[in-house]
Order: structure tokens, then C-alpha cells, then sequence
């Protein structure tokens, strides 16, 4: 997510989304020398070791090199910090932002280690953040914290000695728009990456191998003969903020037995017309959950536009709300699939199976 005006945290999240940004991701051969100690732990495989106390990762691409094991990481958002806490990097942490608002569903998933990461904004990161909090890794993305517009990439951080992270799901095309890689496929890269990059290789290949046994058994559930087609409504007035084929609510819908009524945009998170949404006729629509339009409003916005009011899946309000963190590309979208596919069983829209969520959202 990219800079924002002084606004609550989530909405302005949203709102920077909607800016593509304007130009190609350079090579983010980042090499930066740091001593690790003694028997670190060897690498997974995609990685490689580079000059003492560094590792060589793919990023977005190209080759990135960090300091490993990394000792003092700058996290924003709540999905980064997910990756982070998930491959067991909690006393890395030197500082996050942007956290507050998952603070609850973030705690339910990795206990109470989220209460003392250290939250030095509510906002993105500057640079200035950054070199107060002596970072030698940033974990962030284009639109999840770096940005053009203010001057936070991988490269001005380089500059400074400081090796940045992008998310795989933000890395961009030429043309400036991002997505490069199917959505599991970057969820396991920057589990794998981040593991590496943290010395903890066998805890993010043992979160890989969780999830693909909690895929399969999605995809071995019975399957509908039509899938249900399923609509993600970030929020909207003017128009809808919603995901396409490379966010991560793709990888979310297909393995709950859905089809993305967006798969055609090949665009991760971005901005449609309300016709998009009634022309799709979706079977059941998602809502991202976050402060600045609520899923109250959300729905008040649904059941009174003209393009939307008349749709049976909003005159019948068959709706998921899920918070933020489990939309956004990380290894809580696997927990959005179970969730998603529960609550198409409750619809009818998929057959009962034998799926439980393991997140228990309260």
C-alpha cells in the first residue's frame, strides 16, 4: 500500500490501492553484508548463500540479497507481519506499522507475541521511521508501504544501507500494474524468502506444508457441478473496490469451491464500475473488513444502488465479511478459505464436506 493522507488507517489503506503504481520495479539486487553466527541454518531450496551472513533470494523476479539472519525488521501491515510471526521471526521485529486494526484476528492466530510488537505508527512507514528504528531489513510492497510518491522503495533504502522486501503479490509488470505470479504460488514465496531471510527455513517450509494439506483437503471436498460465482466488495460508493486475478482473494475463492467473478482482471486490487458487479450476478458476495466503511454501511450501499439492490444475493444478504488479514496475500488466506468455503455449505451453493475452519474468529 502507498502514502495517504492523515486519515484512519484501513479506508486510506484502500484508497492507496486504488493508485497503480506508475512505473516497473527495478532489479532489487540488494547486497548487504552482515555477520551471521555460526551454524546458521541452511537455506530452502530457491535461496542461495551469498557472501558471509547474507542470503539470495527471487524477488519479484530478480535477485534480492539480505543480510541473514535478519535482527532487526521493519514490518507494515498487518498481512506482512502475519508472514513474519508465521515463520517464527517475532524477536526480529524492531518495528511495525499499520497493525492496529488486526490486532485482535493477528492475536488469535500467533497469541499474545502481537501485544509487544513494537508499533511505532498507525500510518506507513517513512524514512525516517525506518533509520530511527536502525532497520537492516524492510518487509513491505508497492501499495504496503513503498511508494514513488514518497520516496520509501527498495531502492532509496538501499541507498541507506537497508535491504528492502517487496511483497510477492504486489511486484509489478512493466506497465505498472502488479501481479506476476499465481496467488499461492506468492504466498509460498514469501513464506519460503522471509524464512530464509530470518534463518528460519524449516518453520516457513513447515507453514508451506500446512497449508497444501489444508488445500487439498479443500480441493478434495464434494465440488458444485456449476461453482458458485463469488464477488468481493472491499467498499464502494462512487465505484467498487475489489481483487482480481492476481490478489489474494483469488487464491481464497477458487480453493473454497467459488469462482472469482473478477479472474478476468488481471489486476490484484483495484477499482471497477457497479456494473461489473451486476452483470456478474454473483451467487454470494465478501466483504473486507475494516474501519472507514463498515460492513453495516457496506451493506446499506448494497441494498440501495440501483445496479446492486435487485440481486438476489443481496436481497437474500448472503454475505462473508472477513477482516483484512485474511484477504491480503499471506498465510492467512488459507484460513479465508476454510472460512469462505463454510459459508458457502451454509448457502447451498457447495456441497457439506468435512472442512472446518481452524481460525476461530470469535
Amino acid at each position: 500500500m502507498t502514502s495517504r493522507p492523515p486519515a484512519p488507517r484501513p479506508l486510506a489503506a484502500r484508497r492507496a490501492r486504488r493508485r497503480p503504481a506508475p512505473a516497473a520495479v527495478g532489479l532489487l539486487a540488494l547486497v548487504l553484508v552482515a555477520c551471521a553466527p555460526a551454524g546458521s541454518p541452511p537455506e530452502p531450496a530457491g535461496s542461495a548463500t551469498g557472501p558471509a551472513g547474507t542470503v539470495t533470494v527471487d524477488n519479484c523476479g530478480a535477485p534480492a540479497t539480505f543480510p541473514s539472519p535478519a535482527r532487526r525488521m521493519f514490518v507494515n501491515d498487518s498481512n506482512l507481519t502475519a508472514l513474519s510471526l508465521a515463520v517464527g521471526a517475532a524477536d526480529q521485529i524492531a518495528a511495525v506499522t499499520s497493525l492496529e486494526d488486526d490486532v485482535d484476528v493477528l492475536t488469535r492466530k500467533y497469541g499474545d507475541v502481537v501485544s509487544r510488537l513494537p508499533l511505532v505508527s498507525a500510518e506507513y512507514p517513512t524514512m525516517e521511521n525506518v533509520v530511527a528504528a536502525r532497520a537492516d531489513v524492510v518487509v513491505a510492497g508497492w501499495n504496503y508501504g513503498y511508494s514513488d510518491s514518497t520516496n520509501l522503495t527498495p531502492q532509496t533504502l538501499a541507498e541507506r544501507g537497508v535491504a528492502g522486501y517487496v511483497l510477492s503479490e504486489s511486484c509489478r509488470r512493466p506497465d505498472g500494474t502488479r501481479g506476476t505470479m499465481d496467488p499461492w504460488e506468492a504466498v509460498r514465496a514469501d513464506l519460503r524468502n522471509i524464512g530464509a531471510i530470518t534463518g528460519h527455513p524449516g518453520t516457513a517450509a513447515d507453514v508451506v506444508a500446512d497449508t497444501d494439506r489444508r488445500l487439498d483437503a479443500l480441493r478434495a471436498a464434494p465440488q458444485p457441478a456449476e461453482k458458485p460465482v463469488v464477488f468481493v466488495f472491499d467498499s464502494g460508493t462512487d465505484a467498487i473496490f475489489s481483487s482480481g486475478a492476481f490478489g489474494g482473494p483469488q487464491a481464497v475463492i477458487e480453493a473454497a469451491g467459488g469462482t472469482n467473478a473478477l479472474a478476468d482482471v488481471e489486476d490484484t486490487w483495484t477499482e471497477v464500475p457497479w456494473e461489473r458487479l451486476a452483470t456478474a450476478r454473483p451467487d454470494y458476495i465478501v466483504f473486507v473488513d475494516y474501519p472507514g466503511q463498515t460492513v453495516a454501511e457496506k451493506e446499506r450501499v448494497l441494498a440501495t444502488h440501483p445496479a446492486s439492490r435487485d440481486l438476489p444475493a443481496v436481497r437474500e444478504k448472503r454475505y462473508l465479511s472477513l477482516p483484512y488479514a485474511l484477504w491480503t496475500s499471506g498465510p492467512l488466506n488459507i484460513d479465508a478459505a476454510e472460512h469462505l468455503r463454510h459459508g458457502l455449505e451454509q448457502a447451498g451453493l457447495v456441497p457439506p464436506s468435512a472442512v472446518r475452519p481452524a481460525l476461530d474468529l470469535g
